[in-house]
């Protein structure tokens, strides 16, 4: 079997398998559509057990940016990058080096950013190769946690509108699994709105944080899935709505951070099937991406304004709104008709950003 003949692959321009004998690098840049712009996606930095799922993971989610980035009405397309080490011990500067230069060969097709095992100042070192990258403190939009957790909290509040039929968050239970960058921003802006939080993590200095500023119950981190909330917001990895947990949730709206939350496409009609209303991630996990498409070099020259930037980021709560009417006129699930509206976008002329 060929990379071609994967079930992720879905008509990618451009897979490249990228090493360094002297760094121990050892990555695959996946590029799968260049329509509206130059491929945009960040780099992942994880140890994966085989290399079917380090593949699976670079066509995935590079497709999955492709149409965050149209849905976004954003100039760019979709890509994204893997690298197979532990972030914890294998990541260095001469690595991250490395994985700049393999960036910089591709002359633009790919701009890098930061994702799961990255930071700031690991993209820093990279920029160092290349000037392919995005979200460092050149460009003045930095760390994209921020965007990300203000376009879920507002997305949120659209799910919650539309399923609970509350005007507020005030008094909304919402379950949040991971408390990283992202989560825990999202934690906060909730806490701030009136919502009671149950909160998991790994990292029990994480939820203790939480406990202690944010008045939030703790939650066992395989279970919170089934906690008794009104949302459940998945914000770790994906493939948390499946076969078994599905059954088990108690929520009415998912609506959360993580990419690939559903764990094969089936699973959009299973939450249909049990009324929960899900906001398709790549939909409300957006706000990154749209501030980092404010940065000078993608806006016109223009200097970032981030107060521009986030008043892009919260018409995520417009975009879910849209996507949630469509699904209810075509009677398809949310996931398809965001398929549906990002496929829209994608045959559109993309204007120049703005």
């Amino acid at each position: 079997m060929t990379v071609f003949d994967l079930p992720d692959f879905r008509d990618h321009e451009q897979v490249v398998f990228a090493s360094d004998a002297e760094t121990g690098l050892k990555s695959i840049i996946a590029i799968h559509n260049t329509r509206r712009g130059p491929a945009l996606g960040g780099c992942r930095i994880w140890p994966y057990e085989n290399d079917g799922d380090v593949v699976m993971d670079a066509l995935r989610l590079s497709r999955v940016m492709t149409y965050k980035s149209a849905l976004a009405g954003l100039a760019l397309g979709g890509g994204k990058a893997v690298i197979i080490a532990d972030p914890r011990s294998e990541k260095t500067p001469a690595l991250l080096r490395a994985f700049g230069r393999a960036v910089d060969q591709l002359a633009g097709r790919y701009i890098t950013a930061e994702d799961v095992g990255t930071t700031v100042p690991d993209l820093e070192f990279v920029r160092l190769e290349t000037p392919h990258v995005v979200g460092i403190s050149e460009g003045g939009a930095g760390d994209p946690s921020p965007a990300t957790a203000y376009g879920v909290f507002v997305g949120l509040q659209a799910a919650a509108r539309r399923a609970l039929g509350t005007p507020s968050l005030e008094g909304v239970r919402v379950g949040i699994q991971g408390l990283g960058a992202v989560g825990f921003g999202l934690a906060e802006l909730l806490r701030e709105a009136g919502a009671r939080l149950t909160v998991a993590d790994l990292r029990d200095s994480a939820v203790e944080r939480a406990m202690r500023e944010l008045d939030a119950d703790p939650s066992d981190a395989t279970r919170i899935h089934a906690a008794d909330v009104d949302v459940y917001a998945p914000c770790a990895l994906g493939g948390v709505l499946n076969d078994d947990t599905i059954l088990e949730i108690r929520a009415r709206v998912v609506a959360g951070s993580a990419n690939n939350q559903l764990a094969e496409d089936r699973h959009g009609a299973d939450l249909q099937a049990r009324g929960i209303l899900y906001a398709p991630d790549y939909a409300i996990n957006a706000g990154g991406i749209i501030n980092i498409g404010h940065e000078s070099t993608r806006n016109a020259g223009r200097p970032y304004d981030r107060q521009r930037a986030f008043a892009d980021v919260a018409r995520i709560g417009d975009t879910l709104e849209r996507i949630f009417d469509l699904a209810d006129q075509e009677g398809v699930t949310t996931a398809i008709a965001a398929d549906r509206l990002a496929e829209q976008r994608l045959l559109e002329d993309c204007p120049a950003a703005a």
